[in-house]
């Protein structure tokens, strides 16, 4: 029986994290258990945290395969994949199933069934919570960029009237950033989630207000 699941998660996803691009490595692997973890001890509810820190480090391992397209969906991949790898590892069946529902629950995604367990619910929330505030601003920054190099298209475009002298561009602008943040604080399930995702936010929209005033002639700062 394994002791230390969440430890052998950690070591058994380091590989799959080594041609991840900024917005979804190990790092934010990292940063999801570390406030999974802590939403976990400010919630009313029983979790078992060996599943959670499991899930959360194993969550985006299919993410460089989903981004070549070898595979479509990174959530049911990595469900899969961290099945095959813990029950090598003798995991009891009832945390190998409550780690398989957390990674095929854990977007945001349409396609994606509920998360219907505690832990789902936690690993859900730290996960778009990683998109909020001002570690979130960067890593959506990331993300814009990715998207951008993949299609070809520019993504959140710091547009301003004064240069191109076009009223309004096709290409979606700055506030995309805001609109996905606020995507995910909307479908937070936690009570634990949603207080520290208005904390964040509210840093958000300072920022978002002084974005404005910097860009243009008039008003700049």
């Amino acid at each position: 029986m394994v002791h230390e699941l969440g430890p052998l998660a950690r070591e058994l996803s380091t590989p799959y994290y080594e041609d991840a691009l900024p917005a979804h490595d190990r790092f934010h692997a990292k940063r999801v258990h570390d406030v999974a973890i802590r939403l976990a001890g400010e919630c009313e509810e029983t979790v078992d945290r060996d599943v959670l820190s499991a899930a959360a480090w194993l969550h985006d391992i299919g993410r460089p395969r989903e981004r070549t397209g070898a595979i479509e969906h990174h959530g049911e991949w990595a469900a899969d994949e961290a099945a095959e790898l813990l029950a090598a590892e003798s995991v009891p069946t009832d945390q190998l199933n409550a780690i398989e529902h957390c990674l095929r629950a854990h977007s945001i995604r349409a396609s994606s069934p509920e998360p219907e367990t505690i832990e789902a619910k936690l690993l859900f929330d730290a996960d778009k919570l990683d998109a909020v505030g001002a570690r979130g601003l960067v890593r959506l920054a990331c993300i814009v960029g990715e998207r951008s190099g993949r299609t070809g298209q520019g993504f959140a475009v710091i547009d301003d009237t004064s240069v191109t002298e076009i009223e309004s561009s096709d290409r979606p602008d700055i506030s995309v950033l805001k609109e996905w943040a606020k995507a995910r604080l909307n479908a937070l399930y936690t009570a634990p989630g949603e207080e520290l995702g208005a904390s964040r936010w509210d840093f958000m929209e300072t920022f978002f207000e002084q974005f404005d005033a910097e860009i243009g002639t008039e008003g700049q700062r």
